[in-house]
Order: structure tokens, then sequence, then C-alpha cells
């Protein structure tokens, strides 16, 4: 799959997971802008980190304009709050008219919430659960592929 030439992704938290995939992203030399509300959470960005960062409230309009969320491809919820993930994206997705939108609900309850507003989502316990259950299925053996 080729690559955009304006391809922007936009995480909102800077928590281990945002830290990650933004650090990752840099390193493929793509735009990306990390938001936290904490301006003490970016410590948590690699050193190698080439991308932007906002102290700013993930649900903040304005702060959202001023980060360029309008000309992003990608919008990343993962904060470790159910509630701003789901506000984040439905802005992202309903204002902002982003095209891939995703956010991290540890609730599984609030999954078909967020199902019939066409946002994805990522669940670890639920993705834990599969990932046990295949570790059990398997007799506790990785295999190698």
């Amino acid at each position: 799959m080729k690559k955009k030439e304006n391809e922007y992704t936009v995480i909102v938290g800077c928590g281990r997971l945002g830290a990650s995939i933004a650090g990752k992203l840099s390193d493929q030399k793509k735009d990306v802008m990390i938001l936290d509300c904490d301006k003490t959470a970016f410590r948590k960005l690699p050193y190698s980190y080439g991308g932007l960062t906002m102290t700013a409230n993930a649900t903040d309009i304005e702060k959202l304009t001023a980060a360029g969320v309008k000309d992003a491809t990608v919008f990343l919820a993962v904060t470790d709050r159910d509630c701003v993930n789901i506000c984040a994206a439905q802005i992202a997705k309903k204002v902002f008219h982003i095209p891939k939108v995703v956010a991290r609900i540890y609730d599984q309850d609030k999954k078909a919430l967020m199902e019939n507003m066409g946002i994805d989502m990522i669940c670890p316990s639920e993705l834990s659960q599969k990932e046990i259950s295949n570790y059990i299925e398997i007799g506790g053996v990785k295999h190698v592929g």
C-alpha cells in the first residue's frame, strides 16, 4: 500500500502505548502529533522522536484545531480513560471527518456504543482474553511462523 503524501497521525494520550506508537511512526518518518493534558507525559517518548507534541485536553476543539487535526488521516485516542477516548474519537470522526479513527476502550460494555458510531476500537481485555485462549489451546507452546 502506497503511503499518501500528506499522511498525518494524531495521537491523544502519551502513556506507554501512545508514546510507543508515536515513536514507531516517527522512526518510519511519518508525520505525527501527540497530545496529552499532562506536559510531563512527553518524557515517555523515545529520544529519537521527531514528531510534534502539544499539551492539550483531548476534547478541546480549539486545541485540536491548533494541532492540525483537520489535516489528519489517522486519529488514535489511547488515554487511560474510556470517556475521554470516546469523546475525542467522536469529535475526530464527526467534527473533523478523519477517515481512520481508533479508540482504546477498557470497558467491553461500551463496545456497542462505539460500533454504532462507526469508530474502530481496541479493547485490551478482549485482546488479552484471545491471546490467553490461544496460548491454552496450543498447550503453552508458542509457534514460530
